[in-house]
């Protein structure tokens, strides 16, 4: 499972974060992505590379899971 995050219309993320980040903690990769870049994301999963390691290369800022106590 991906969850893709909301872009605002500027391009900017624009998203709950304590539900990325509780997602996050599922160990759900979740991170916003422009259009452009949706085709290589898909890939790299189907290709069950870590798409955390994919988006840090691609500069795009990856939701972090909350610390749980």
């Amino acid at each position: 499972m991906i969850c893709l995050l909301a872009l605002d219309d500027h391009g900017a993320p624009d998203y709950d974060h304590s539900v990325a980040a509780e997602l996050a903690s599922f160990g759900v990769p979740c991170f916003a992505c422009t259009p452009d870049l949706f085709p290589d994301l898909m890939a790299a999963a189907i290709k069950r590379q870590d798409v955390g390691q994919w988006a840090a290369a691609q500069g795009i800022a990856v939701e972090r899971a909350e610390k749980r106590e």
